[in-house]
């Protein structure tokens, strides 16, 4: 069982490294947002293309017509959600299978 628990744990640790690094791409997209980026830069284009199909359906949700855009701040709170909630309970259920 032990082989189990390691994959479980290495699993987590691979979920955990992916969430921050997309919760990283949503900050910076904020970011680049601030300012008049060129549109057909390649990174802007990346970023915006990886945080969309997160931020859309949110602002979606919010339905608000405001200046500001806190859809990113929502989808890093429900980012860090997953982390502590999923990856938490996977690496606690590796350690139990050891």
């Amino acid at each position: 069982m032990f082989v189990l628990g390691n994959f479980i744990n290495a699993l987590a640790q691979i979920l955990s490294i992916a969430l921050t690094v997309y919760m990283w791409i949503i900050i910076i997209s904020a970011l680049i947002s601030w300012v008049n980026p060129d549109p057909y830069n390649p990174v802007v284009r990346f970023l915006r293309g990886a945080s969309e199909p997160v931020l859309k359906p949110i602002r979606k949700a919010l339905g608000l017509k405001m200046q500001i855009d806190i859809s990113p701040i929502i989808a890093i709170l429900v980012i860090m959600f997953l982390q502590y909630f999923i990856v938490g309970s996977l690496i606690d259920l590796g350690h139990r299978m050891r």
